[in-house]
């Protein structure tokens, strides 16, 4: 029968030899607390397998420029079908990649301008800003232009015998100090706030001699030279010489030509229905679709019907809000995953298997149902669909649910329960129980004693908003997606107190592979010097950045392959299996395990390990309170997940006193049952003396609130606004907005 996937002996990761038959055609979800071995089934067994044995049908030349994937560690696997990964990865991209470029819908828009737009000013290229017959030739296109902030150069109280010029090679009596200084162009006791506009020109961009209209060769203009010096290099050698005062000084603004369009003149004269592209592509989803409805012409019915229906599948999958505009590297990890969503949901493709990883994420109570109905319409199509996920409702649409655990890491990896939603209520597992329990709304409040304000913010899609921030309290800001939530905390709020505000989201904390959860903390030093004083060697032998990295791959654990022409190969290396260390490093132990096995421990096996060491056992600590006892402390962070990632950062400020914290959604990768534990540890923060601002859809997040800011009524253009303040109660008692009726709901 080929109606199963058949899995046996399964030891992948935590995995404790397996066995599993998980139905085809139907909707699979796989449930558990973090580091269960949900994904390690999922994404590293049948995902990896499929797309390796697919990647074998091609020629080696095709092969060869298509990623890697290592067998996995299972005996027998049978039965796949070509899979389709949908994950939670941010979309990447440069200031070029937009929603409209990424999803196709901006090619077939520049089409339909070049076929039917008056006045006629050429083919589909001319519509493009990354094309040079279409894009800004002042900004090349990306609507913004590199620039020096003039306000932050000089001091204006002080004059140039005072140090007026904020730069150290401008300090009195240095080089650049005596060329202006000596230039005789200038009055060197005349404050800068005294200057005249000709003056401050002139010190800005340049001077003219004082007898003649010869420009003054030495005197270039502070912000001239920077331009030249600053601007005109590469930026990532300043940065490794350090130089964050000249870093600080560039700042982006829009483009004076195209005032951000990215497009030129000639480009944006060519209209259909009295709007440019420019004008069509920054209109919401919603009011798009019904300004392309309304084209008549014969000539483009075809692409007017193709873009309509792509634009309702955007809608449909609850990112009406968005524009083609939209910068992609803006995304969150929910709205990246359910843009590339769209792509599938017109597919005529069957006997696929489409995996999912906690599609729910982003998303408000009231539009999971949107996420419900599509799951079920790839199924009904005649496919298999396989879903990571903790919420609550789409778990309840399974056909068949796979729950794993019963803890996390070495505690974990075994198959708990199959079957029915209704046998997972009455199985007795973490998971069952948690889907049962209805957690009470905090009767008792803390009450505001001190408030930040926010006054009359416009940014993105926020209407004059203004609002008290309420210190020294657990504040949950609520809303649909896309109501300006994030805009206005994140882009508003945090900017304006960015010196007390410590932001705790879900971005990749490092860009090279060698960062670890002991380093990110700070406690692999510790561990070294432990090590070294214990064998007599140099702690220089126990890092693998160091003298203790592996001869063949310095350390990376792979090596990496040039192929000039071709993409890099990545494959783990054979020399030290991946380890990163050398054999040297590898011959001392301390208490019978030597460096790599000590980076292997789980921080809940390392905190017993390491009880004797107060330094490191507390900064161990951390982790395990964070909710991540069950990772390694040598896993790469590059390799976490975006809720592991934030509870990583987390950790780093457990002992933080009189700060204010904001979270994005911290509940992101948390099993039901661990809420309440991450629910505690913000309390402590607030008990300490910080603030606490959690933006967050989660109702049982809501229900512990102090305060609850609700935004909206809606997303897009129909949100912006502050549709509700007060407590719990209050919201339960009194609101009427979407939020609130949710929240009645899960009463």
């Amino acid at each position: 029968m080929n109606d199963r996937i058949e899995i046996r002996g399964l030891h992948q990761n935590n995995l404790k030899n397996i066995s599993l038959s998980i139905p085809k055609n139907k909707i699979v979800v796989f449930t558990g607390v973090s580091g269960s071995g949900k994904s390690s089934i999922v994404f590293d067994t049948i995902a990896t397998e499929s797309q390796r044995q697919m990647n074998e049908t091609y020629t080696a030349w095709v092969r060869g420029r298509m990623p890697k994937y290592e067998k996995p560690k299972v005996d027998y696997i049978d039965n796949l079908s070509a899979s389709v990964i949908v994950d939670q990865s941010r979309l990447g991209g440069n200031a070029r990649s937009t929603v409209g470029t990424i999803s196709d819908l901006y090619s077939a828009l520049r089409v339909l301008y070049s076929r039917i737009g008056a006045p006629y000013v050429g083919t589909a290229s001319y519509f493009s800003f990354n094309d040079p017959n279409g894009m800004c030739p002042e900004c090349s296109g990306l609507g913004n232009i590199t620039d020096i902030d003039t306000e932050g150069l000089v001091d204006p109280e002080k004059s140039w015998n005072e140090g007026m010029v904020k730069l150290p090679a401008y300090g009195v009596g240095n080089w650049y100090w005596k060329i202006y200084t000596e230039s005789k162009v200038f009055d060197l006791d005349k404050k800068f706030k005294d200057y005249s506009e000709e003056e401050k020109n002139i010190l800005y961009y340049g001077a003219k001699v004082p007898n003649g209209d010869q420009v003054h060769k030495k005197v270039e203009g502070i912000v001239q030279q920077l331009r030249r010096t600053v601007l005109m290099r590469d930026t990532s050698a300043i940065r490794e010489a350090s130089a964050k005062r000249l870093l600080s000084l560039i700042i982006q603004k829009k483009c004076p030509s195209c005032h951000g369009k990215r497009l030129n003149d000639h480009t944006l004269s060519c209209r259909i229905n009295e709007k440019n592209i420019h004008e069509m592509s920054e209109m919401e989803f919603t009011s798009l679709r019904e300004a392309l409805s309304k084209i008549e012409d014969k000539r483009a019915t075809t692409i007017v019907e193709d873009l309509v229906a792509s634009l309702g599948r955007m809608i449909e999958i609850g990112l009406p809000y968005l524009s083609m505009n939209r910068e992609s590297s803006t995304l969150s990890g929910g709205e990246a995953q359910r843009l590339k969503l769209v792509r599938y949901m017109g597919s005529a493709l069957t006997g696929m298997t489409y995996i999912f990883d906690e599609p729910s994420t982003g998303m408000h109570p009231r539009d999971v149902y949107r996420m419900c109905n599509l799951l079920q319409k790839l199924r009904d199509k005649g496919n298999s669909v396989l879903v990571v996920e903790h919420d609550k409702d789409i778990i309840s649409i399974a056909d068949h649910i796979i729950d794993v655990g019963p803890l996390a890491g070495k505690h974990g990896g075994e198959i708990l329960f199959e079957g029915s939603y209704e046998d997972l209520l009455l199985s007795g597992t973490r998971t069952g129980n948690a889907m049962k329990e209805i957690l009470p709304i905090k009767e008792q409040p803390r009450v505001p004693d001190k408030y930040l304000p926010v006054r009359n913010a416009t940014c993105h899609n926020l209407k004059d908003v203004s609002v008290d921030i309420p210190l020294h309290v657990l504040t949950v800001v609520t809303g649909v997606a896309g109501s300006g939530k994030s805009t206005l905390i994140r882009d508003v709020f945090a900017k304006e107190h960015v010196d007390d505000v410590v932001l705790v989201d879900q971005s990749p904390i490092t860009a090279t592979g060698r960062s670890t959860p002991a380093t990110f903390l700070g406690f692999f030093d510790a561990i070294r010097k432990v090590i070294s004083k214990e064998t007599g060697q140099s702690a220089s032998i126990f890092s693998f950045n160091s003298k203790g990295a592996c001869p063949a791959c310095k350390g990376r654990g792979v090596i990496v392959t040039e192929l000039v022409f071709m993409d890099p190969v990545t494959t783990v290396c054979e020399e030290c299996e991946g380890n990163r260390f050398n054999k040297e490093s590898l011959s001392f132990q301390y208490h019978g395990k030597n460096i790599m096995e000590i980076l292997a421990m789980s921080a809940e096996e390392a905190f017993v390990f390491f009880k004797g060491q107060n330094r490191i056992a507390k900064q161990i600590r951390r982790m395990v309170e964070v909710g991540l006892g069950y990772l390694s402390l040598g896993q790469p962070t590059s390799t976490l997940s975006g809720g592991e990632r934030q509870r990583l950062k987390l950790a780093k400020h457990l002992d933080d006193q009189g700060s204010i914290f904001i979270l994005d959604e911290p509940t992101t990768g948390l099993h039901a049952s661990d809420i309440k534990g991450i629910m505690k540890l913000f309390e402590r923060f607030v008990d300490r003396g910080n603030t606490v601002i959690i933006i967050e859809h989660n109702q049982d997040v809501i229900k512990n609130a102090d305060h609850i800011i609700d935004i909206g009524p809606d997303g897009g253009s129909g949100g912006g606004e502050i549709v509700f303040e007060g407590t719990v109660r209050e919201m339960v008692e009194k609101s009427s907005t979407i939020t609130a009726k949710y929240l009645r709901k899960s009463m």
